[in-house]
């Protein structure tokens, strides 16, 4: 008989200690990980980054990933934005009454091993489990604690005209992909989500050069809602070169099919960055030596012009207003 989570393994006593003993405590061991009410940890030196999120993706399994592997990967880039190198992860669960131990414990693991090469450790959390219908499957919530590297400072509020854009890697996997997994349009393509933890990347980039003004993690919204987010916090002019963004083939076909707009679709592992154009070439050159960047491109520039507003050059040579951001794309994407 299949092992499923009952409300007996949220109510604090033996199938409790057994849920986290046997599930969580058997992929999350390390030597922080705390049995107490809170971990006590060393206190990193210099300037912290600190950051929270929830994960509700549906479905909770899907080409490329999982729940587990989206809740790391989303804390982690969220702190290597701000040039943290992330240290201290903890995670809540919120499980529904029925789900299966089995799909659990392959969420524990993809946990694991997305901590693991993201270099953070998972110190504490939380596990409740609500009654049947009071929760889809699982939710998961985590947040992260790391150290920012000396000399770095980045933010939404520091673009200037003159930077140029660049993006990490093609554009719209994610969100191509939870859509595709919802089988609500019979389409059938190859695609993969790009989810992935990124420190190792901006690490890279943070070690060729710390004159880096954004980065920015394009996850809910896609790379254009990035844009326009970044244009009004700095107050400058967003000039985009339509042919120089990379969509994978299988992406832009399905986006043509349901006509919809690469540059909306979510990213859970791809990054925005805007540096001086002297920095360009050499970022560049550098992100596409990394495992999760090899696609990295130029896309467009800031400039003083429209300030709050994308432009973007199309393939024909035309320029067009890129329409704001609205409404609800996609929900439940992460």
């Amino acid at each position: 008989m299949n092992k499923t989570v009952t409300m007996a393994h949220g109510a604090g006593g033996k199938q409790t200690s057994e849920l986290i003993d046997e599930v969580f405590k058997t992929h999350f061991a390390n030597p922080d990980l705390t049995a107490d009410d809170a971990a006590v940890l060393p206190a990193p030196t210099g300037r912290i980054a600190m950051s929270t999120d929830g994960f509700i993706v549906s479905p909770a399994f899907f080409p490329g990933g999982n729940i587990g592997k989206l809740s790391i990967c989303g804390t982690v880039n969220d702190l290597a934005c701000m040039g943290a190198k992330p240290l201290y992860l903890s995670c809540a669960f919120v499980i529904e009454e029925g789900f299966p131990m089995e799909k659990l414990e392959e969420i524990a693991a993809a946990m694991e091993k997305t901590a693991k090469e993201a270099g953070v450790r998972i110190v504490s959390g939380d596990t409740k489990v609500a009654g049947k219908g009071q929760v889809d499957g699982v939710f998961i919530t985590t947040t992260g604690v790391g150290q920012i590297e000396e000399g770095v400072r980045t933010s939404g509020d520091f673009a200037k005209p003159g930077d140029a854009i660049i993006v990490t890697g093609d554009i719209g996997r994610h969100g191509c992909t939870i859509l595709l997994a919802r089988e609500d349009f019979g389409i059938e393509a190859d695609v993969t989500s790009d989810c992935a933890p990124l420190w190792g990347t901006v690490e890279a980039v943070l070690n060729t050069t710390k004159d880096v003004h954004v980065i920015r993690d394009a996850t809910r919204g896609g790379v254009g809602t990035v844009l326009y987010e970044i244009a009004g916090q700095s107050k400058v002019g967003i000039r985009l070169d339509a042919a120089a963004v990379p969509v994978a083939p299988e992406v832009r076909g399905v986006c043509g099919m349901l006509g919809l707009e690469p540059l909306y679709l979510a990213c859970e592992g791809r990054l925005v960055i805007m540096a001086p154009k002297s920095e360009a070439e050499k970022i560049v050159k550098v992100l596409r030596q990394c495992p999760y960047s090899e696609n990295a491109a130029i896309i467009g520039e800031v400039t003083e012009d429209q300030p709050g507003r994308v432009v973007m050059t199309t393939e024909i040579g035309t320029q067009a207003l890129l329409p704001q951001p609205g409404g609800e794309l996609l929900p439940r994407i992460c």
